[in-house]
């Protein structure tokens, strides 16, 4: 028997925010045929922001790392609610574009990004394995240290 999605993050002990409206006029998510587009996440829990500042200068690789993470689980979050609770429907999760708010002497965008790869493939597997974007900013919204959007494969 395969295992589950909701399976392996209830074995894994991860825990999923509640998912948020996007703010101004776009949506969480869009889906176009098989595609689900997913709207960047910050690094917030249940709403509140966390990791203000930015990489190189207030915030290390490994909190960078755990701010990529947080903003990969709001992501997780809204495909749940897009896909009527069951994740399952991931076929494939297609891409993911990290930015990071990055300090002009940081380069480690790579091993921060990798907080959002990680959790991909640990909630969906083989299935979560994917390409990707990572881009260091100068500034993100309300001056967050990650965004993380996705391009998921979905039925």
């Amino acid at each position: 028997m395969l295992e589950t999605v909701a399976y392996r993050i209830a074995r894994l002990g991860i825990e999923l925010p509640r998912p948020h409206l996007a703010g101004a006029s776009c949506l969480p998510w869009r889906r176009s045929g098989d595609l689900l587009l997913l709207t960047g996440q910050l690094a917030e829990w249940n709403g509140q922001r966390r990791y203000i500042g930015r990489l190189g200068r207030e915030f290390g690789v490994e909190q960078g790392r755990e701010a990529a993470r947080e903003a990969a689980l709001n992501l997780v979050a809204h495909a749940q609610s897009a896909l009527g609770g069951d994740l399952d429907r991931v076929e494939r999760c297609l891409k993911l574009g990290i930015y990071v708010n990055a300090a002009p002497e940081f380069y480690e965008h790579a091993e921060v990004a990798d907080g959002a790869s990680d959790l991909f493939v640990e909630v969906f597997g083989e299935a979560g394995r994917h390409s990707r974007t990572a881009i260091g900013v100068m500034a993100l919204p309300y001056g967050v240290a990650v965004e993380v959007e996705a391009i998921l494969r979905v039925h």
